[in-house]
């Protein structure tokens, strides 16, 4: 059985600004009943551009089926969530009386991509706030440093095992220390304090100034004149005055001697290598030859570090035993 009565569940994005909405969904409003489960900032946005909205504390099913009867279409402005719960309801009522009413899904607007960001932003000036997590607020730049660095390690394994799942993890583990180290400098001093939001656009200025082939149309026949570019241009935003300069030396002493030496190497300089034999100590003479090894290992195009970390994992270690359950101490007689 057909009929002209039409209910339009309108959902829209918590994630942009209330009353950003496509034409098609402002259309609908002024056109037919407005009736919503609670007050919210799009029910207000929609009410500030002349839409009369009635919220429904309860029976919202029949509120809704009484006006489309009423003027033929109602339209439900669902509130953040999605209000799920009523579409369920609504769409089991309408298959056992499918004559009552026709039920159209409308978005209103929807999520630009990145859009739960916002929400892991939201989380963290939660946690980080007064009334939030202890244990975050007590947190400095300084002692997280060490997570971040675990947590870019972790993410690390995930990609050497091939384990996307995990890898997906582990990168929102490392997101987590960028949220927090951007919420905990908004208390830093004046002058020195910045957000999340020059985070990202210190990056977009960075990726857009970098990529002059893609943002400014400049001309780029192969991969080898794009890396050029970008060092040319690195190099004019660094101002640098060494082939180390930018280099992090925090790194695994492995990956740090592959850095300074493939610098050294695109800066056209032949750095002289120590002799081993010609160290004072054994200290001395083992860091010369391993730093033979690391050059070797460059002439060769590959990375000593992977190379040692890929031989480690391999190792054939036994299985530690499994430690005996403690047994607790008999009770003192009664």
């Amino acid at each position: 059985m057909s009929t002209s009565h039409r209910i339009v569940l309108l959902v829209t994005s918590p994630r942009l600004p209330a009353g950003l909405l496509t034409a098609a969904a402002w259309d609908t409003l002024r056109s037919a009943p407005v009736l919503t489960g609670t007050e919210s900032a799009q029910a207000t946005a929609v009410r500030a551009a002349g839409v009369e909205v009635t919220v429904v504390s309860g029976g919202a099913t029949d509120a809704l089926l009484a006006a489309a009867a009423a003027h033929g279409t109602a339209v439900w402005l669902a509130g953040p969530a999605g209000d799920a719960t009523l579409a369920r309801e609504l769409g089991l009522r309408l298959a056992r009386q499918p004559g009552l009413a026709e039920l159209e899904l409308m978005y209103g607007s929807w999520d630009p991509p990145g859009a739960r960001l916002l929400d892991a932003v939201e989380v963290m000036d939660r946690l980080a706030s007064p009334g939030g997590d202890p244990w975050k607020r007590a947190q400095t730049h300084r002692s997280l440093a060490g997570f971040l660095i675990e947590e870019c390690y972790e993410a690390y394994d995930a990609i050497n095992d091939g384990d996307t799942d995990a890898l997906r993890e582990e990168l929102g583990d490392v997101l987590l220390q960028v949220l927090l180290h951007a919420r905990l400098a908004e208390e830093l001093p004046e002058g020195e304090r910045w957000n999340v939001d020059d985070v990202a656009g210190t990056l977009v200025d960075k990726m857009v100034r970098r990529n002059p082939h893609v943002f400014a149309g400049a001309e780029a026949a192969s991969l080898a004149e794009i890396e050029a570019n970008w060092e040319r241009i690195k190099q004019a935003e660094k101002a640098r005055t060494s082939v180390l300069d930018g280099v992090a030396l925090s790194q695994p002493a492995l990956s740090l001697a592959a850095k300074v030496l493939d610098r050294a190497g695109r800066a056209g300089l032949t750095v002289p290598l120590p002799a081993p034999d010609a160290q004072p100590d054994p200290e001395s003479r083992l860091g010369a030859a391993l730093l033979a090894m690391v050059a070797q290992a460059r002439q060769a195009h590959l990375d000593p570090e992977a190379a040692l970390r890929k031989t480690t994992r391999a190792l054939p270690l036994p299985t530690l035993p499994t430690l005996p359950t403690p047994v607790p101490p008999p009770a003192p007689p009664s």
